[in-house]
């Protein structure tokens, strides 16, 4: 018997300047730290201490609904907290715990302890600027050379075997989620143990390229292949002590689970609101990378919604171990309609398939001239690509003139255009439309600004970034990091 999700209302502090305020423990104050948004102490989160693991006291706090009793398996999340926070903290500004009241499942919350780092994998090369004091006197945790050694990694595998002995889990449906320095510690995990889980995800985090390529640039992994999710931040960026600047790091975390996961063809995209998707389909596990427009470092507050409904809810470990994909709440599916266009490329993605147009898309400026001295200020940025695409794309008849300076297309619904070299106008059924920049006479042919013809024609909606253009049919923001990716991937 599930439950539902419900939010309670909380008293906010927004004088708030701590990282993570303890008055918050036990209490219904909640905080916003750009958009970081915490939500009422759970009332059934409840706190543990334990030697399970080398000896050493840990503390964690289980969180188990009230739909659960024993009389049959749920899966469980491990979620990890970001570095100077604590288990309970995690659950707070999250939204696993929500989630779990409504689809039935167990989480588990560890904490580093008084530490509040974990104790995560170096290049030893790296070390001495990594665990350098912090400008507030905090030290990172030194690792040891063998993960055998490595207590925090230790603790995780201890308190999974808890749990698994203390409530009735699914041991096929075992996952592990983090943020920040708890994603570090997650991969960590997936990377050293990912045969414990069914699938790994995380916010923020991602990981030094020197832990994850040889210097030959082959993967180093012994946990084998796992169901990858990652969140990426459009603002977020890695610590100077990284192998790689924050676009490499960035590409290289998502390609080493691509390559160790088997996904060789082209990924799904989806975009909706700020929330960039792409979909890869391997052969060994899938992989979900997620962009969030307009956010830096941290964690949205339904990026545990998100990770369940898309990609735990559908993923299980077989006994074979193998993973296994079935149906997920949410179907791991391109956008219906999208049509993907990059300055300087002569491919366009359409509907989640690859074309090829008669020439490269032309980024086109309109120029305001300021003054009676000269000088310009621009306007406007848009990208150009040939008539005869778009009449393909949209089903339309193409009559060219013999030198292509004039074009008219006819859209199966009657309406006509008519464009003209040189012109920012389109006669659109006889009457004068302006559009956003002129059409340009381009080997041959004629290009026009598709922003404009999508908008104005079909009312879709248009977002471009890094010179990269998404057209949708709802609205979506396209966000740098999945606009890089389009670039690396797919348009070249």
């Amino acid at each position: 018997m599930k439950g539902k999700t419900i939010l309670l209302p909380g008293t906010p502090n927004d004088d708030n300047r701590d990282y993570l305020p303890e008055a918050i423990k036990g209490s219904d104050m909640v905080v916003n730290e750009n958009g970081n948004n915490s939500q009422v102490y759970p009332e059934r989160l409840v706190e543990r201490t334990g030697a399970l693991a080398d000896g050493i006291e840990d503390t964690w706090y289980e969180y188990v609904p009230a739909s659960y009793d024993g009389s049959a398996k749920v899966p469980l999340v491990v979620s990890m907290h970001g570095g100077l926070m604590n288990g309970w903290g995690q659950a707070i500004y999250t939204s696993w715990t929500l989630v779990a009241d409504r689809e039935g499942f167990i989480v588990v919350f560890p904490s580093a302890g008084t530490r509040k780092f974990w104790t995560i994998e170096v290049e030893r090369e790296k070390l001495a600027q990594a665990t350098a004091p912090r400008d507030d006197g905090i030290y990172i945790n030194v690792p040891p050379e063998r993960p055998e050694d490595n207590h925090d990694m230790n603790f995780v595998l201890a308190l999974v075997d808890r749990m698994k002995q203390t409530y009735s889990i699914d041991e096929g449906r075992v996952y592990i989620q983090g943020m920040s320095m708890g994603n570090l510690m997650t991969s960590q995990m997936a990377r050293h143990y990912g045969r414990v889980f069914a699938a790994k995800a995380g916010s923020g985090g991602p990981s030094s390229l020197g832990l994850l390529f040889d210097d030959d640039g082959a993967v180093i992994n012994r946990g084998g292949p796992l169901a990858a999710w990652q969140t990426r931040l459009e603002y977020d960026v890695v610590p100077p002590h990284f192998k790689g600047n924050t676009e490499e790091v960035v590409r290289g975390n998502r390609d080493y689970w691509r390559i160790v996961n088997g996904c060789s063809e082209l990924p799904q995209l989806k975009l909706s609101g700020d929330d960039n998707f792409a979909f890869y389909k391997g052969e060994r596990a899938d992989v979900v990378f997620r962009d969030v427009k307009n956010r830096d470092h941290g964690q949205t507050f339904d990026d545990a919604e998100l990770v369940w409904d898309y990609l735990f809810s559908g993923t299980r470990r077989a006994e074979d171990g193998t993973i296994e994909h079935s149906g997920t709440l949410l179907q791991r599916e391109g956008d219906a309609f999208a049509i993907v266009v990059a300055a300087g490329s002569a491919k366009a993605y359409v509907n989640n398939n690859l074309k090829d147009m008669s020439g490269p898309a032309i980024k086109r400026q309109k120029l305001k001239y300021h003054g009676l001295n000269g000088g310009t200020i621009v306007r406007g940025e848009y990208l150009c690509v040939p008539a005869s695409f778009v009449a393909e794309t949209f089903g339309a008849s193409y009559a060219p003139s013999a030198d292509g300076a004039v074009a008219e297309l006819t859209l199966p619904d009657g309406r006509t255009l008519q464009f003209a070299r040189g012109s920012i106008g389109c006669v659109v059924d006889g009457r004068v439309s302006a559009m956003l920049c002129e059409a340009v006479h381009e080997r041959g042919e004629l290009y026009i600004p598709l922003q404009w013809f999508c908008q104005q024609l079909f009312d879709h909606h248009a977002s471009g970034c890094e010179d990269v253009l998404y057209i949708t049919d709802h609205h979506a923001e396209l966000s740098r990091n999945m606009a890089l990716l389009i670039r690396d991937e797919i348009l070249g």
